[in-house]
């Protein structure tokens, strides 16, 4: 990061499972309790549908923010999507940051009638939508615009995402060739240079962009290399250390945890920090000691 001043710490959590609705509002006010800033919701099949979902979590708290993490645009007519982002602006008293990306899962696609076509094709459909929706979020009458983050680690995405957005989202992991579905985690070094080209594409930006990580699995534990082992029958290209190692992956004491945060917040930039919902309640053990670091 150089002379970079670091950005002080936020922390999402990724509400993945559909919940009835006391037990979805109970679920947001533990994620306020436990010290999260964000509540997110994905856009997937299965998963719950974001925007009332958001509405719902808003009500139930008062302090964090919500946000979609991200948006497939290929369900998305860009018109309509602006309807339902300036309702949830409204309902949620201006709480929102829309999460963007382009959708990576092809069964997805095929259960809802759309064309998987190609990357290229999925981004070009991302740059119209953000293009139009640019347009129709400008209108006097919208009021406040909600932050847009854009997720995403190929060429064209972080110069979109660099052009236009205000939070750069890093999976840490790449489209897997073999399975369309599926994901595969980049190393340390192949991560920090997808955000050097980040950072190079955004040099001319007057503002630089909060850039978050999506964390895949905290484990609190003594023991880091009992912890991983049920990775690697699922990552067999990857040796023990290389999964100990992965930005994907907070294993060890809740002090080792708190040391490699502050350690990728220095070397790649990663000041909002996204964890999945089964790692709520231990990365919740985290963020008390991260504040004001």
């Amino acid at each position: 990061m150089g002379s970079e001043t670091a950005r002080p710490f936020r922390f999402g959590v990724n509400l993945v499972s559909p919940a009835p609705d006391d037990a979805w509002r109970a679920k947001c006010r533990r994620a306020e309790e436990l010290g999260y800033d964000v509540i997110l919701v994905p856009d997937h099949l299965g998963a719950p549908s974001p925007f009332p979902s958001l509405v719902a979590a808003a009500e139930a708290t008062s302090g964090p923010r919500v946000g979609t993490f991200v948006l497939n645009c290929a369900f998305w007519n860009p018109v309509l999507l602006a309807r339902e982002v300036t309702t949830t602006v409204a309902l949620t008293g201006g709480r929102l940051e829309l999460g963007l990306g382009t959708g990576y899962v092809r069964e997805e696609f095929e259960q809802a009638g759309l064309e998987w076509g190609t990357p290229g094709s999925r981004v070009d459909h991302l740059e119209r939508t953000v293009a139009e929706l640019d347009r129709l979020l400008s209108a006097p009458d919208q009021g406040p615009r909600p932050p847009l983050l854009i997720g995403g680690n190929g060429d064209r995405m972080l110069r979109l995402t660099a052009e236009r957005a205000d939070i750069a989202a890093f999976t840490g992991a790449r489209a897997n060739a073999r399975n369309a579905g599926g994901l595969e985690p980049l190393s340390g070094d192949e991560l920090e240079e997808r955000v050097a080209t980040y950072r190079k594409f955004a040099g001319a930006r007057d503002e630089p962009a909060e850039l978050n990580l999506l964390v895949q699995l905290v484990a609190i534990t003594e023991d880091r290399r009992a912890a991983v082992q049920p990775l690697l029958e699922r990552l067999p290209s990857m040796t023990e250390q290389q999964v100990l190692d992965s930005p994907l992956l907070l294993v060890g004491t809740v002090d080792e945890i708190t040391e490699q945060l502050l350690e990728r917040r220095e070397r790649f930039g990663f000041s909002y920090i996204t964890v999945l919902e089964p790692s709520m309640e231990a990365f919740g053990e985290v963020i008390a000691g991260l504040r004001d670091r």
